[in-house]
């Protein structure tokens, strides 16, 4: 696969406060910001790399970018190959711009709905131990990558076409969702995609959405971990968009609540890997979960 992981996210938002408070006091995270020379951004850090999450100050609430790690400098112009040969438009990032992503290359390019990525190799990080202010014992990262992002794709075979033939993710699972039971009711195809072991870093919806994300996914080590980010989340009054449960493609058990910027964030402990893909079926399921996850709770308000 030419992806190895996703390794960071950048999201714009009209109070970039709210995310400092959000990340810290409700997630978990750690904020790094200061140790970032970048002005009024707040950077978010999750394990050993030096940030995670950055929020920039801006008119809009939406995610505006997706970084993807790649294992080498080959890889990554093998990349670019892929690139120009499908006619996409790529650069190359500048050294100030390396420098702030605290990599040593990257190139930028944008997806057929427009959202900006960036694959880069060679993180640069001094290993500093992850020190969450809320105690939260860590998260799942490493060769998994810091978890999993839901984009909208409205244009849904240029996005699939784009992130499997392209950039070379495989297909995991799926679904065709409809919100009312009208037959008449076009179903929205819901894609599962994976770049390591992790059941799937991407997933691909096809609905147009303001925000450009569904919602973002941070694993954690235990679901006693879950529990306790639920009663931080209830302390904070911030907005539950889908309550416990456990997925049946991931196997994720986890809640979903609303970020600063609108889009929702899952919050979860046991996620399933795939040590051999080779040897695994995809399939599509008509159900998102064994149990739980009512979704209706997040439309009461």
């Amino acid at each position: 696969m030419t992806i190895h992981s996703l390794g960071y996210l950048g999201i714009t938002s009209q109070d970039a406060e709210a995310w400092r408070s959000f990340g810290t006091d409700v997630l978990g995270l750690q904020d790094v910001s200061d140790g970032m020379g970048t002005g009024d951004s707040v950077y978010l850090k999750m394990d050993e790399d030096p940030w995670r999450l950055v929020i920039e100050a801006g008119d809009a609430d939406q995610l505006t970018l997706c970084g993807w790690e790649v294992t080498s400098e080959n890889t990554l112009k093998a990349l670019c190959e892929k690139l120009s040969a499908a006619s996409v438009e790529w650069a190359w990032g500048t050294d100030a711009l390396c420098a702030q992503r605290r990599v040593q290359q990257l190139v930028q390019f944008q997806d057929p709905s427009g959202l900006r990525h960036e694959a880069y190799w060679g993180r640069i990080s001094d290993f500093a131990v992850f020190n969450s202010p809320a105690g939260v014992a860590g998260f799942v990262t490493g060769d998994q990558g810091l978890g999993h992002v839901v984009i909208p794709a409205a244009n849904f075979d240029d996005m699939a076409h784009f992130f499997t033939e392209i950039l070379g993710f495989g297909l995991s699972d799926l679904m065709k969702i409809r919100f009312t039971p009208d037959p008449e009711e076009p179903a929205k195809r819901l894609w599962f995609m994976h770049c390591n072991r992790r059941h799937h870093s991407l997933g691909l919806f096809e609905m147009p959405m303001p925000t450009n994300c569904v919602h973002l996914m941070l694993e954690t080590l235990n679901v006693d971990e879950v529990g306790r980010c639920n009663d931080r989340r209830i302390a904070a009054g911030a907005t539950l968009t889908g309550t416990l449960g456990r997925h049946v493609n991931d196997h994720m058990v986890s809640f979903y609540m609303r970020s600063p910027s609108g889009f929702d964030i899952e919050f979860g402990a046991e996620g399933r890997t795939i040590e051999d893909w080779s040897r695994y079926a995809v399939f599509e399921s008509t159900v998102p979960s064994y149990w739980g996850h009512d979704f209706s709770v997040g439309q009461t308000d």
